[in-house]
């Protein structure tokens, strides 16, 4: 039996218990979700957790560049009071176009009033402040150290899972009336489901080849606040799928990462990482980090295909079973999707348990409505990315192409008229694409932007005084006016 809305159970049902797979940014909230209809909700992490924001084992991608757009509003809704703690802490929130200097395949944006908003910060801080929002909740309870091992049941419900002690390896075994499996992009979840005589659940991968380098960088003097820079990579102009991203994070830090695809890795070197970001088709970011002080090692990544598996196809799918996050969709990070999908896949799942409870035979329903979040992200990543590859059988399709073309007109139009703003709530996972189908929306795109496109970034007098003095060019418009 649930709870909804905070009711108690009645005093004659067992408990109602939830085990949620993984302690990161999709556990988590999946289980301040569960907390609302379950009476106890307990996170099995293999990872030692640490009380300050730190870089753990298991979380290998926190070194890179994670943004938080829509999402923030999912995970406040679960965890109240994390954005205030977020930004107590140091974190940025950058209006969205306001505070962005974007150079997209067709050129600059403009920058007008906010209309979305993201938040930067290191993920080591994203994921320790949620942590410790939810490790005094009264219904979870955090259990490190622990690695699942497989799922106890069989095809028609899944009761519980097998674990293993990582430090004396001892196993044990947990029943529950839910288990969600959030491991991410190394979920077992296929083979143990496999194990159980259930077909192979379909999988499709879209991979770049693309890799990342990321330095943290010491701000300049008044610089901390420093707008969200991003170079768009741009297929068919610029080789390899080249681009790069400054987020300003907490404690007075840039964080940069450089990207491309074979043939066109960025290096690791410093040298090299300032000549490589001078490289890209536009050297902004290699300004702006020329005399900044690295404050670290950089950090290499090529995990970054986008794969899903399709569980929501199953024709048979088992009670008591569900997978979100990474585990069932995972994306290039590039495109800053995956967290936010992980935050809509918990709402999705707050809202099915508030309409349906845990009745038999409905987790099928619940599987279902988590997809819907993954279909828009995976949409934007796999055709962005499809542009980029090398592989024949890959490439985009004459239906993926046209899908691009009016993709293109649409930033074109964005990238200078604020009528086409209907394009940033889609891009941040805001709104359903059918925003961009309203009559408003489809005459900014028919008509394009009535303003010439910039040829250089729309910064202020201030914002340009931080660039280093080595900066050559035209005066920079104010404001993108």
């Amino acid at each position: 039996m649930t709870r909804t809305g905070g009711q108690k159970r009645a005093e004659a049902s067992p408990p109602s218990q939830a085990v949620v797979l993984g302690g990161g940014m999709a556990g988590m909230p999946a289980a301040a979700a569960l907390a609302r209809h379950l009476d106890q909700v307990i996170i099995i992490e293999r990872d030692a957790l640490p009380r300050t924001p730190r870089a753990r084992k298991g979380l290998p991608q926190a070194q890179h560049t994670h943004v938080l757009p829509s999402g923030v509003r999912a995970i406040e809704a679960l965890v109240p009071g994390t954005l205030r703690r977020l930004l107590a802490a140091g974190a940025h929130r950058k209006g969205m176009p306001n505070q962005l200097l974007s150079l997209t395949p067709q050129g600059w944006l403009r920058r007008w009033p906010e209309t979305q908003y993201v938040i930067g910060c290191s993920r080591d801080l994203l994921d320790w402040v949620i942590r410790e929002r939810l490790r005094h909740h009264p219904e979870i309870t955090i259990r490190t150290g622990v690695a699942a091992t497989g799922v106890l049941g069989s095809t028609d419900h899944i009761r519980g899972v097998r674990l293993r002690d990582e430090r004396t390896g001892h196993p044990t075994e947990i029943t529950a009336d839910l288990v969600v499996d959030a491991t991410g992009r190394g979920s077992r979840m296929p083979h143990w489901l496999r194990a159980l005589g259930l077909p192979a659940v379909r999988e499709a991968t879209v991979d770049s080849g693309l890799t990342y380098v990321t330095r943290i960088f010491r701000a300049p003097d008044g610089a901390a606040d420093f707008p969200v820079v991003n170079i768009a990579a741009a297929p068919g102009k610029h080789p390899y799928g080249q681009a790069g991203a400054l987020l300003p994070i907490e404690g007075g830090r840039w964080l940069v990462t450089l990207a491309g695809t074979p043939g066109g890795e960025p290096p690791a070197a410093q040298d090299d990482f300032t000549a490589f970001a001078r490289g890209l088709r536009h050297r902004i970011i290699a300004d702006l980090i020329a005399d900044a002080e690295p404050l670290g090692p950089a950090h290499t990544s090529r995990s970054t295909a986008n794969r899903r598996r399709f569980y929501e196809d199953l024709k048979h799918w088992p009670d008591g079973l569900l997978v979100l996050g990474d585990a069932t969709a995972a994306f290039n990070p590039i495109y800053a999707q995956g967290m936010t999908v992980a935050a809509l896949g918990a709402m999705a799942l707050d809202r099915h348990l508030t309409r349906h409870g845990l009745r038999p035979r409905t987790t099928r329903r619940a599987q279902r409505a988590l997809a819907r979040p993954v279909t828009v992200a995976w949409s934007v990543a796999t055709g962005q990315d499809r542009l980029l590859l090398n592989d024949a059988d890959a490439r985009p399709t004459a239906t993926d192409r046209l899908a691009q073309r009016g993709a293109a007109r649409l930033m074109r139009a964005a990238a200078g008229d604020p009528a086409a703003e209907a394009f940033f709530g889609v891009l941040t996972l805001a709104h359903s694409p059918t925003r961009l189908l309203t009559p408003k929306a489809l005459l900014a795109t028919l008509i394009g932007s009535r303003r010439p496109p910039l040829t250089e970034p729309p910064l202020t007098p201030r914002e340009q005084s931080f660039l280093a003095p080595s900066s050559t060019g035209p005066q920079h418009p104010r404001n993108g006016t």
